[in-house]
């Protein structure tokens, strides 16, 4: 006789820094979503054309984020989990097609695909974990989730000039909910000590997704190349672009004050750190990458125009917003401000009134400038590579 195979477990409480083969699997819908959004951006770089990136960006972001949250307590070898991963990448799909007319004749498909994705999800989790303290937080979370979806629906039904701010105030109580955790009527608030997790989990699915955004600048300056006459402003331009992804790559794994690894904090403290530190701020981390991409492809295709403030915000912006990320994210974890961040966010605010007097190719080449000095005289290239030895 032959024993049976012992049967999976659905749950993994207590953590688990095992990424599976599904979660990378599901990660790849999101290549195309940070296309899709990058696109959104180069389409349209007025004020409401980034309010409005900014808005689906944050949507898609907080549907990964729950998930990567999510799969921290469940078995990713799983049937069933596979299953519902894989319902979520449909929907998550659905999400990513609709961004281009999200704010016009697609709202319904986003917007019902973004709410489907979270309620199904956070259901699921109150299934799995019913009759323990997991199941009541989630079952809070799918409480709030379903009031912000309301106001994700509505949004679908007013005029499309006023859908902005309808979806910004689904997106405020989208993020709003974890820091006041979850708190409702008459059950109160959940303790960040219910909430077990690994924080390898976290860190290395954050990891992966960033790499995918740095993905999406590699993609575009491709594109880009493919579609001009490679002249020597051209080329340089590529080259400043290429430099600037492997710069942020580098600043962002930096073993001093990046997303590498390091000593696991305090138990007590790391569920409270890692909502921080992974939900928010690497939402601004992995948001500046995209708008690098956005800011290389410019400086590509029109390397010796004048720099417009559109363009000024992309390229000076992008490195901007992953820097205010980076800061967020060193505070949640030792307490700490690192002051050559600020010192880097002061040069490129400077860089900015220059920067009508500058060519696209110079302004990309003093954005990379700012960025190669912090790297270099904070030491974080030497530390990178003691940290191998």
């Amino acid at each position: 006789m032959t024993s049976e195979p012992p049967r999976r477990r659905l749950t993994r409480l207590g953590g688990s820094v095992h990424v599976g083969g599904i979660e990378l699997f599901f990660d790849l819908v999101y290549v195309f979503t940070i296309i899709q959004l990058s696109h959104y951006l180069l389409h349209d770089m007025s004020w409401r054309g980034a309010a409005e990136t900014a808005v689906l960006f944050l949507a898609v972001w907080w549907g990964w984020n729950y998930t990567a949250w999510a799969m921290n307590w469940l078995d990713p070898e799983h049937a069933g989990v596979r299953a519902l991963l894989a319902v979520l990448m449909l929907a998550a799909l659905g999400m990513a097609i609709a961004i281009p007319g999200a704010f016009a004749d697609k709202a319904g498909l986003f917007a019902t695909a973004y709410v489907f994705f979270q309620l199904l999800r956070s259901a699921f989790m109150v299934a799995v974990f019913r009759g323990q303290v997991m199941g009541r937080n989630y079952a809070q979370l799918l409480t709030w989730s379903a009031i912000a979806g309301v106001i994700w629906i509505v949004g679908v039904f007013v005029p499309d000039d006023t859908r902005l701010g309808v979806w910004a105030l689904a997106v405020a109580v989208d993020y709003a909910a974890p820091r006041i955790g979850f708190w409702l009527p008459g059950a109160g608030a959940t303790q960040m000590s219910d909430w077990p997790l690994a924080e390898e989990h976290l860190a290395e699915r954050n990891r992966l997704v960033f790499i995918i955004a740095l993905g999406e600048s590699i993609l575009i300056l491709g594109f880009a190349l493919s579609e001009v006459e490679l002249t020597t402003a051209v080329t340089t331009a590529a080259v400043v672009g290429f430099a600037t992804i492997v710069m942020l790559w580098w600043l962002y794994f930096s073993f001093r004050l990046g997303n590498a690894e390091h000593q696991a904090p305090d138990a007590r403290n790391a569920t409270a750190m890692a909502r921080t530190a992974y939900a928010y701020a690497h939402a601004l981390m992995v948001g500046g990458a995209i708008v690098v991409a956005v800011g290389i492809e410019q400086i590509t295709l029109h390397p010796l125009d004048d720099a417009t403030w559109p363009l000024v915000g992309t390229v000076l912006g992008g490195p901007a917003i992953y820097l205010v990320g980076n800061i967020i994210f060193n505070v949640a974890r030792t307490g700490a401000v690192p002051r050559s961040r600020l010192v880097a966010l002061a040069a490129l605010a400077a860089l900015a009134p220059m920067s009508q007097v500058m060519s696209t190719l110079v302004l990309g080449l003093s954005a990379l400038t700012v960025l190669t000095v912090l790297a270099v005289t904070t030491g974080e290239i030497r530390a990178s590579e003691d940290a191998d030895l």
